[in-house]
């Protein structure tokens, strides 16, 4: 029972009408689609408060900002459900997340083709490593709603660079230096899931008897 995460929830029954919220609408809360019923995140948003509405992305975080959830199982399960979700959100916020929740165990692969898709469709990219970092990803994004953007973006960014480097040293020979210098070298995770083997090899500390190990990269 319950929607699975990154799916959509089962029907609506004899609930009564949910309060729309339009892009520009203002709201003390997090808006969530009901589609996130059932979805273990929502235990974790515990410091802002959070309501069902009827809204297009599967969470509102501001007048501008919002999110769509997607975990790797279930897009493993189903490769055309964020497609989809992309095409029916457009551009109707000024911010616009993907909050990604890693639970399988070889993610690189998705991450880089989630990437990718991300930057065609102008989303940011937010890996969460558990329901809970997740639901600690919503809070900052509303919490931060009325600070300026660049606080915002600092404080993403401190947590953001400790979680990519989490992800890239889960790669068989690669320490927390070698995932520094990488995105220090290259700028962001799509970029190093996106170099040549030949690029990576040039990265300060890595060299090519890193990157020509066998399953370091694949």
């Amino acid at each position: 029972g319950g929607a699975v995460p990154g799916g959509g929830g089962g029907s609506a029954g004899d609930v009564p009408p949910l309060p729309v919220l339009k892009p520009g609408a203002k709201s003390s809360s997090i808006i969530v689609s009901p589609r996130q019923r059932g979805n273990p995140v929502l235990k974790f948003i515990r410091n802002v408060p959070w309501e069902f509405g009827d809204v297009v992305p599967d969470y509102v975080l501001g007048q501008s900002t919002c999110a769509l959830f997607l975990s790797l199982r279930y897009h493993h399960l189903n490769p055309g459900y964020i497609h989809d979700r992309l095409r029916h959100l457009g551009r109707s916020y000024g911010l616009q997340l993907l909050l990604l929740q890693v639970d399988v165990k070889d993610p690189h692969q998705a991450l880089k083709e989630l990437a990718k898709i991300c930057i065609l469709a102008d989303c940011t990219l937010l890996v969460a490593w558990s329901p809970e970092e997740a639901g600690r990803y919503l809070e900052t994004y509303k919490a931060y709603e009325q600070k300026p953007p660049d606080l915002l973006k600092e404080r993403v960014e401190q947590d953001f660079l400790s979680r990519m480097t989490d992800c890239l040293t889960s790669i068989k020979s690669v320490n927390k230096t070698d995932a520094l210098s990488l995105l220090t070298t290259f700028g962001s995770l799509a970029a190093v899931v996106d170099a040549s083997r030949e690029d990576l090899s040039l990265c300060p500390g890595v060299g090519p008897q890193k990157v020509s190990n066998e399953g370091t990269w694949g």
